[in-house]
């Protein structure tokens, strides 16, 4: 696909988009109770999606005809899940559970990607850390991504921070988006400053830290969607469609 540069255009949708998406987030990370069932969040995104006129995004999404189609509007990954939980009737949210939410939606054939990580209840301390270290980590990359820099800066940014405290994820990444929901340039959470492809006014990039509390290797389920940490450890992954200006970046999906 290569990288596309929006128009200014499409920047007032993404912008009008980015506000209802995170609006959304908002909503449902308060609607977050233990007892409740993925699905029920699921269904409760699905909802206030289309109530925005929306569509999301990952509903029956398919990155090739080698994967089946997503089941669901909302991914919901509980402790050990990293990314892409498939929310099902069965899994039942519980106190000291990190649950995160990744919602893609599409608004006026546009596309934001954002993604939190929601401490339910009370949890250990290295849990807390973990999630305002990943929070921390976001805004990192986030001010990293200037015009004139790299996805190679982003990543190192990323990853000093990090400095080994963490498991960081390695096998998946950011990614560009606005026309579709995945597109070029790859944005990983690791780097060295000055490599990969530069950043340009008028593009549009999701960076998402993934941290585990223990090592970086994962496991993908046989769903082909559901990644896990290897060892069991929980994972906190967070994430904003941000967009790259004259003036340095404009997150879309802030709240």
């Amino acid at each position: 696909m290569g990288i596309i540069i929006k128009t200014p255009e499409q920047i007032e949708i993404l912008r009008e988009m980015g506000k209802i998406h995170a609006e959304i987030l908002n909503t449902l990370e308060v609607f977050i109770k233990p007892g409740m069932t993925a699905i029920e969040l699921n269904n409760e995104a699905d909802r206030l999606v289309r109530q925005a006129n929306a569509i999301p995004a990952f509903l029956d999404y398919q990155p090739d005809h080698t994967y089946p189609k997503y089941p669901a509007s909302l991914c919901v990954s509980i402790n050990e899940v990293i990314v892409h939980g498939i929310p099902t009737k069965d899994m039942v949210i519980k106190e000291g559970d990190l649950v995160s939410i990744d919602l893609g939606v599409k608004y006026k054939n546009m596309f934001t990607d954002s993604a939190r990580t929601v401490i339910v209840g009370e949890v250990s301390d290295d849990k807390k850390q973990l999630v305002a270290d990943a929070y921390q980590a976001l805004a990192l990359g986030i001010a990293a991504a200037q015009p004139g820099n790299t996805v190679g800066d982003i990543g190192y940014a990323i990853e000093s921070f990090n400095n080994k405290k963490y498991g960081n994820v390695r096998e998946l990444s950011g990614h560009g988006v606005g026309v579709a929901i995945h597109e070029d340039p790859y944005v990983p959470n690791y780097g060295k400053p000055g490599t990969g492809a530069r950043l340009k006014p008028g593009m549009v990039i999701a960076i998402e830290p993934m941290f585990n509390l223990g090592t970086s290797d994962v496991h993908f389920l046989d769903d082909q969607y559901t990644v896990v940490t290897a060892d069991g450890a929980c994972s906190a992954h967070v994430e904003h469609t941000v967009l790259i200006t004259g003036n340095g970046p404009e997150i879309l999906t802030k709240t």
